[in-house]
């Protein structure tokens, strides 16, 4: 077997269970072995996964305060897509239920990306990138 590297993206959230509702809303899944009261394990991919964190629970993680992502961006998460419809099925399914647009849409030819903002005020970017149109140099 082969190594296959993997990311957990920590987030602090304030309410688990509306993350939980909202990100499962958008169609992810969670592993219940790493999930309580505190945290749960956002499947994004077989190598990408989310830990969504109380607030308690993420501060026992880093020795900084938490940003408040509504007034900074702490991080941009971006996440590719198969297709431009996939790119907007899944933002206007964010913003539908209760995320926020972060910001234009955004079309080069080659990549088309929107970005959301979930219930704490994480940006995530989704895009699709189609690299036979990517300009020749």
């Amino acid at each position: 077997m082969s190594y296959q590297q993997q990311i957990f993206i920590n987030l602090p959230v304030k309410d688990l269970n509306k993350s939980v509702a909202f990100f499962t809303a958008l169609g992810y899944k969670f592993n219940p072995q790493f999930t309580d009261e505190t945290a749960t394990c956002m499947i994004i991919s077989d190598t990408i996964y989310a830990m969504l964190l109380t607030h308690p629970k993420f501060s026992g993680f880093a020795p900084h305060p938490i940003a408040d992502a509504h007034k900074t961006t702490e991080v941009i998460i971006a996440l590719n897509c198969s297709d431009r419809a996939a790119v907007d099925a899944l933002v206007d399914k964010a913003i539908a239920n209760g995320g926020t647009k972060y910001k234009e849409a955004e079309d080069l030819g080659f990549m088309y990306n929107r970005a959301y903002q979930d219930l704490d005020g994480h940006v995530w970017e989704v895009f699709h990138m189609d690299m036979s149109q990517f300009p020749q140099q």
